[in-house]
């Protein structure tokens, strides 16, 4: 069930009086402080600190005790978590170095080496198939170019141009069959593999039947083949080379068709064996999600090894994004899981650009994960020397005007027979002085805009910074400190005297930063809209700040100070805040109970509610505001998302319509049915105005004779007793505003 618009605005409109209620309600708020109930409580701390409750949670955390559980919680090391750990066992590489990361899932610039002949082709089988195909393609996308330019060539020509075609027998042969003939044997491929490929993807079986046809249409394209004109001349040993590749890729078709019908190891050991051109079909047919019965049985490995032949660097940023929503939804260290994600959004970086996409998992794991309870200042210099940071604010490249590398001042000074090398002026440069990280640095992960520093102070900061960079980035090498590439001489940041010495020059810059009252301000601002609201009170920000400072910049201590706080328990702060997508789509399926079987559909729910993961491209990544996700095409969105989630079309989710009802059988009625649901989606209470657009949605679709018609009763209505459509009805919860907020 997709709801059109004009059934959409009751939703809508209940949305925008809903979201005003709290502003509302903070103008008109009795000074005395308010205790909820112990339910509420524990809904308000689960909406909070994870990424929304499951069945059963809100019992679990009021029987522990609330101030126990977040206490917990700020323990993340104190919880079990080895059930998430088995559903992330798959995603090879969460696991892998940098280095691994690049050797296993080349970018095209180690694919262009190998080429080239300056780097030798891997002797390992999976990782020599991911090469070939990728050389295979770019040869292929080299010769298209080619012929372009000689299409375009012939169009121009005289005999071209005077309407005269040239006789095909003084050619060789005809030319438009010379061209053809130097892409039969990707063609065949096409025509062949990939059609044979469709075939037992759509079918799901081994294609045995199909195998007469099969050699049917071989021979059929070997009566074409030899129906092409000779040419009264000698065969040259090119046209030789075509022939024996026209042979081979026609009875590779069959083989190929064959494949799925194979054991796993089997399967995988034969695409190993086979032509590059052939796997570079097979690639292609398994772009897009496209051939998961052939990929079936097959071992992690296996599987990204497959998938690499298509898209190297593809494969580790879809593991990257499938790991985030599986933890958001399954992981028991729920807070550890938020407090990450909302680092990785402070301190930004676009996974799409160049090889941050293979740096991105590193930064993650090793920089943000381990630090995200931790000194703030050890975050802050973890991010300044990480290679993904570094690549993508181009901080890598900023090299010192006065530098001896951008003097040209040869890193050795003597040549032969200890004659001195003269300097070779701007040899090697490989850029000038670079702004980006030192104005965000300052702008967006310390004193923020308005921070209280200058423009000279960005540029004295660049410079302190120069030099910072990464030892043979496409290889995956990690931080380095190059000090040919460093600005000599004293620095001058926000009115302190930085000394020249180095690397040391860059930790001073962090620890000053670190230890501003302007940055705990920030930061504490930060954390107070994460988990209070869009415009938090400024006295709950003040106290924060002092507990920064005090506490040297612990952040697991800020955040006590914020939850112990009367602000963050105030009636003003209960669903005050909407839900990110990915905090929507992970409160409802967490909400369901829902079984993830594929990860992937979901993160591509993400791409439709407008936030890929990790595909924030300014650095100051994404919002967390009402206003950036609130309008009525983005709510549509979601509303449309929540029906098809519970009623099970996205594909890989499994959610259990009886079971969210409370029973194993067809619930009595939908009254009873919508009072269920309403306790379990929405524990917290239901609005009228939500209950009763509902109601007219269960109405409105009983005119038409798919659901019950209600009862037209004064006060809140209510279905009338006939059987209910369950996945409807908790989809139309899950998109209702109760919902949306947290």
């Amino acid at each position: 069930m997709r709801l059109g618009r004009t059934k959409f605005v009751t939703f809508l409109l209940c949305f925008s009086v809903a979201c005003t209620v709290p502003q509302l309600l903070a103008k008109k708020k009795d000074k005395a402080a308010s205790s909820p109930d112990d339910q509420r409580r524990a809904l308000h701390a689960l909406n909070r600190l994870t990424f929304g409750p499951r069945p059963g949670d809100v019992q679990q955390v009021m029987a522990m005790g609330v101030d126990q559980w977040i206490d917990l919680q700020l323990h993340p090391e104190k919880i079990d978590d080895k059930a998430l750990n088995a559903r992330l066992e798959p995603l090879r590489t969460l696991h892998m170095s940098t280095r691994e990361i690049a050797e296993d899932f080349p970018d095209g610039q180690e694919i262009t080496r190998v080429r080239n002949g300056k780097k030798p082709m891997p002797s390992d089988p999976a990782r020599r198939a991911v090469f070939q195909v990728q050389l295979a393609r770019q040869e292929e996308k080299k010769e298209r170019k080619e012929d372009a330019g000689k299409n375009a060539a012939a169009a121009t020509s005289p005999d071209k141009a005077s309407g005269a075609q040239p006789d095909a027998s003084m050619m060789g042969g005809s030319a438009a069959t010379d061209g053809a003939n130097s892409k039969t044997a990707h063609a065949a491929m096409n025509t062949g593999t990939n059609g044979a490929m469709s075939d037992a993807m759509s079918s799901g079986s081994a294609g045995n039947d199909s195998a007469a046809d099969t050699k049917s249409n071989l021979q059929d394209r070997e009566t074409m083949a030899a129906a092409v004109p000779s040419s009264p001349t000698k065969i040259t040993p090119e046209e030789e080379e075509q022939a024996r590749l026209r042979e081979e890729q026609l009875y590779a078709d069959l083989e190929v068709q064959q494949l799925p019908s194979l054991p796993p190891d089997e399967r995988f050991k034969k695409v190993l064996s086979m032509p590059p051109q052939a796997q570079l079909a097979l690639a292609d047919s398994l772009r897009g999600g496209k051939g998961q019965e052939f990929l079936e049985g097959l071992a992690p490995k296996q599987k990204e090894t497959l998938l690499a032949m298509n898209n190297p660097g593809g494969v580790v940023t879809s593991e990257l994004a499938q790991a985030k929503l599986l933890r958001a939804v399954y992981s028991q260290r729920q807070f550890d899981e938020v407090m990450t994600d909302f680092w990785c959004n402070h301190f930004n970086v676009f996974m799409d650009k160049g090889l941050d996409r293979l740096m991105v998992t590193s930064y993650e794991r090793d920089v943000i994960r381990p630090h995200a309870l931790g000194k703030f200042e050890d975050l802050l210099v973890a991010t300044a020397k990480s290679p993904a940071m570094l690549f993508y604010l181009d901080n890598w490249l900023s090299v010192g005007p006065n530098s001896a590398q951008a003097l040209g001042i040869p890193a050795n000074p003597y040549g032969p027979y200890g004659r001195p090398r003269p300097p070779r002026p701007n040899a090697g440069k490989r850029s000038g002085l670079n702004e980006n990280y030192g104005r965000e640095l300052m702008e967006l992960h310390t004193l923020s805009v308005n921070g209280g520093y200058s423009q000279r102070d960005v540029t004295e900061v660049a410079r302190v910074f120069t030099g910072w960079t990464i030892d043979k980035p496409a290889e995956g090498g990690g931080f380095k400190f190059d000090p040919r590439m460093h600005e000599p001489g004293p620095k001058f940041v926000l009115g302190h005297k930085i000394k020249p010495k180095g690397e040391g020059e860059g930790l001073e810059v962090l620890h000053r930063l670190a230890t501003s009252p302007q940055t705990a301000h920030f930061i504490s601002l930060k954390l107070a809209q994460r988990f209070v609201s869009d415009d938090p009170p400024p006295a709950l920000v003040d106290r924060m700040a002092k507990t920064f400072l005090k506490k040297k910049g612990d952040i697991r201590e800020v955040l006590e100070t914020l939850f112990h706080s009367p602000e963050f328990w105030d009636d003003t702060t209960y669903r005050a805040k909407v839900k990110t997508p990915l905090e929507f789509v992970a409160s409802a399926v967490r909400a369901t109970g829902a079984e993830i079987d594929d990860v992937q559909p979901l993160v591509g729910q993400l791409n439709r509610m407008g936030m890929p993961l990790y595909g924030a491209q300014p650095p100051t990544g994404y919002s967390m505001k009402a206003e950036t996700w609130v309008s009525s095409s983005a709510l549509l969105t979601r509303m449309n998302f929540a029906l098809a989630l519970t009623s099970g079309k996205i594909k890989g989710v499994k959610v259990d319509a009886t079971q969210l009802a409370g029973t194993s059988s067809e619930p009595p009625d939908a009254a009873a049915t919508l009072a269920t649901l309403e306790g379990s989606l929405l524990i917290g209470g239901v609005s009228k105005q939500t209950h009763d657009s509902i109601v007219a949605q269960i109405d409105a679709a009983g005119k038409n004779g798919t659901q019950p018609k209600v009862d037209n009763k004064v006060g809140a209505r209510k279905p009338a007793g006939r059987p209910p459509d369950v996945s409807t009805i908790a989809g139309l919860l899950l998109g209702s505003p109760e919902f949306q907020r947290r």
